[in-house]
């Protein structure tokens, strides 16, 4: 049987232990919920420090060229893309996922209307995160489609027939850490005319992610997940190079223009990805994403994205061994099967869920809870973050929980008090 002092020298033996100081973790703090909200690069503060004083305070408007603001969201764009498979200018930071969802999947629809007329149907699962979901009943309103939900337990590839124009999916679920295969899924919707879109919230930074080898044609994603990029980070839209040209995305603003500064009154749509830029870049919000996806970056002469994933595996395959051996009372939702887990392990249980996790939470370990919907059960999310997250870290995180269980600490009336966020 493994025991701590095992895991302690797995992490003497760590390549990637180094990685670990690039970030500013609490001292008595275990840190798994970087799912939710990555931890805050050491970087980061000195950088959004200089942003405001020098480059803002002192150079003022002057710096939209001399500190390069201007193209800080191409910049950071094409460092992400380093992560997620594309190529150089495929990719752009620019508003939020929601913002950006809606605007790939009436390009999306657009482009479905163009090459296979009369399909109405939106597929996408019922567990997708609900911000994509809510756009897609928005979007599916305006243009007189439905949308189609498969249910958790449903192959996409059963329900992609000559309805379907656009088929929407997150490529690792967030309740579950479920990993769709996105190559294999991808490839039977082009076989059916189908579009595709990707939602990289819960992969990008986490696992590998090859959007050009999969010929994806969409895809959008956060920034304060595993791109480490902070609360309320700007998110990130990519479109495959051979539909880039052929329609203008709604919200054509002023940055997404051919020539934003020679202000003439109609739009002209800019040339490839730089069309999907809407307003002024965030500034301030994109620097300090572009330190968080640095952390990523990093990694690179270690291994990069394969070697992250590797240890990713290693840490969530332990973790619910640990839970399995040492804790009683609760049921592994994410996959055992390496092949289709994400970088989380989440666990279910009758009763006491969000309870359960305010009571580590006071103990300081950080997960996070999750409601159960559509008669799904309630869900105790622990997400790992290969760049920070310690083996040591997994076996402490699954003793807290064990004595937290054996004691019924959990049962204290003051964790079952709903903050205003779980």
């Amino acid at each position: 049987m493994t025991t701590r002092e095992d895991l302690a020298k797995w992490d003497a033996q760590d390549p990637l232990a180094p990685l670990r100081d690039l970030f500013d973790l609490p001292a008595g703090t275990i840190y798994l919920d970087g799912n939710s909200l990555g931890a805050l690069p050491r970087a980061t503060a000195a950088r959004v420090q200089e942003v405001v004083t020098r480059e803002w305070g002192a150079g003022l408007i002057g710096s939209w060229n001399s500190a390069g603001w201007i193209d800080l969201p191409h910049r950071v764009g094409d460092k992400i893309a380093r992560l997620v498979g594309a190529g150089p200018g495929e990719l752009v930071v620019a508003d939020s996922t929601s913002v950006n969802v809606y605007k790939v999947l009436k390009a999306a629809l657009a482009i479905a209307a163009a090459d296979a007329p009369g399909r109405n149907v939106i597929l996408s699962e019922r567990t997708n995160f609900p911000t994509d979901l809510y756009v897609a009943q928005s979007v599916a309103r305006e243009h007189g489609c439905e949308l189609v939900l498969i249910e958790p337990d449903e192959d996409p590839a059963d329900r992609l027939d000559d309805r379907v124009a656009v088929l929407m999916l997150t490529h690792v679920n967030y309740r579950t850490g479920r990993m769709w295969d996105m190559a294999g899924i991808t490839a039977q919707a082009h076989e059916r005319g189908i579009v595709t879109v990707w939602d990289l919230c819960h992969s990008a930074g986490a696992v590998p992610v090859d959007l050009t080898g999969a010929a994806a044609d969409f895809a959008i994603g956060c920034g304060y997940k595993f791109l480490n990029g902070g609360p309320g980070s700007p998110a990130y839209v990519w479109v495959s190079p051979r539909h880039a040209d052929r329609f203008a995305q709604p919200l054509s603003g002023w940055m997404g223009h051919a020539a934003p500064f020679a202000f003439t009154t109609d739009y002209e749509p800019a040339p490839g990805i730089a069309r999907y830029v809407s307003g002024t870049p965030a500034v301030i919000g994109t620097a300090a994403l572009e330190c968080g996806v640095d952390t990523l970056l990093a990694a690179e002469p270690y291994g990069g994205m394969v070697a992250l994933r590797e240890k990713s595996l290693a840490l969530t395959r332990l973790f619910a061994d640990l839970v399995d051996e040492r804790v009683s009372g609760f049921d592994i939702e994410s996959p055992r099967d390496d092949e289709q887990r994400g970088s989380q392990v989440s666990l279910t249980r009758p009763e006491g869920a969000y309870a359960i996790v305010q009571a580590l939470i006071a103990r300081g370990v950080i997960g996070d809870f999750r409601a159960g919907q559509s008669g799904l059960p309630d869900i105790l999310r622990f997400g790992v973050t290969p760049l920070y997250t310690r083996f040591v870290d997994v076996w402490d995180s699954v003793e807290h929980l064990r004595q937290v269980m054996e004691s019924d600490e959990w049962r204290d009336e003051r964790f079952s008090q709903r903050l205003a966020v779980t």
